[in-house]
């Protein structure tokens, strides 16, 4: 599936200092999935001590990823 970056979360990467591979990652191998707020979806991934969080919705054939941020580790269990 290909994945669609927007601008407002390639922002937050920016701001988080993230780069594209971390996003994959996170959407191909996350440790959870959770579903969000208006049917968006929620994957988390473990990274160094914190958990990267990245909500997306899958539109046909695409992954569209909405915003992308970091969060401690243990407010986000995963």
């Amino acid at each position: 599936m290909p994945i669609i970056i927007t601008e407002h979360a390639k922002e937050r990467m920016a701001k988080y200092e993230m780069i594209a591979l971390q996003v994959e990652n996170c959407l191909k191998r996350p440790s959870a999935v959770f579903w969000g707020k208006g049917g968006r979806l929620i994957a988390q991934y473990r990274m160094n001590g914190h958990v990267l969080r990245v909500i997306y919705e899958e539109k046909g054939n695409d992954i569209i990823v909405v915003t992308v941020y970091k969060a401690r580790g243990g407010r986000y269990e995963v």
